[in-house]
């Protein structure tokens, strides 16, 4: 995977060791075009990550279900050891969906035959897919609404998605989707090209494996290889999880919106300066 920016190493060590809360990770009540039209003083500038976004040098989990000394096991953790290729990735997905005894959602199991070729990198066990096709329409959703204080229309979502797959993310353990980020790109004020985060949502069992600023890495690292100049996302000024997870990303608070959602609760603007 391409580096972002070869100038701002410093700014990639300090995201790797950030910490990842184990709150919900949620960007909450999507505005398509209206709410985006503000923007901060250009004076200030906030680095970007510039190297790979993805360390593959952690132990791998063990599968659940599946004994240490298991022959399948032993296949599942050296691939997770030499993952070099997108051909490595899909091997290890073949090879977790063998375990038929996970105890789960099953809306939220994976069809390997839906991540081939997607796979774009693992890390401390998870595997990091992009979006393909329809069939993965309802684990996003169902990961995205548990999350959400209020709900979406299936057509929000097959708005995003539809219009920019690349920009759609997910994440995967032990053959189940555990982590969602959908996003869009666009022109903003005729000038500047403005990414946007509409929905993030890691699943409560998989916290702090730095699930959710992975997907926000992988997601602003395509939109700045489409040319992106800043991004933005809107939170609730309640979800300290969220606001912790974005400014140690490098994202700053732009403005409060108030009673910004249908329950009444303010959001705050965040925004991440890539030029």
């Amino acid at each position: 995977m391409d580096c972002i920016n070869q100038a701002h190493s410093n700014t990639v060590e300090e995201l790797k060791s950030s910490p990842l809360s184990n709150e919900a990770l949620v960007c909450d009540k999507l505005k398509i075009d209206e709410n985006l039209k503000d923007s901060l003083d250009e004076s200030s500038q906030v680095l970007v990550p510039n190297e790979a976004l993805i360390e593959n040098n952690c132990p791998p989990a063990t599968p659940n279900g599946m004994d240490s000394t298991d022959t399948t096991t032993n296949i599942v953790l050296e691939s997770m050891n030499t993952l070099n290729s997108g051909s490595d990735l899909s091997n290890v997905l073949n090879v977790l969906s063998l375990n038929s005894k996970l105890n789960c959602d099953e809306s939220l199991l994976v069809d390997v035959n839906d991540t081939q070729d997607h796979i774009i990198s693992a890390n401390r066990g998870i595997c990091y897919t992009r979006y393909k096709n329809e069939n993965q329409m309802t684990p996003i959703i169902n990961l995205i609404t548990k999350g959400l204080s209020e709900p979406y229309s299936i057509y929000t979502y097959r708005y995003f998605i539809h219009n920019w797959p690349r920009l759609c993310f997910l994440a995967i353990h032990d053959s189940e989707y555990v982590g969602a980020i959908v996003c869009k790109l666009g022109v903003h004020k005729q000038s500047r090209r403005r990414g946007y985060i509409a929905m993030l949502a890691v699943s409560e069992n998989v916290r702090r494996k730095k699930i959710g600023s992975t997907l926000v890495k992988l997601a602003i690292e395509s939109m700045v290889e489409d040319g992106c100049d800043e991004v933005v996302l809107e939170t609730e000024v309640t979800n300290s999880s969220a606001l912790n997870l974005y400014e140690n990303l490098g994202f700053v608070r732009d403005k409060r919106l108030y009673r910004y959602y249908l329950n009444g609760v303010d959001a705050l603007r965040l925004k991440l300066w890539l030029t």
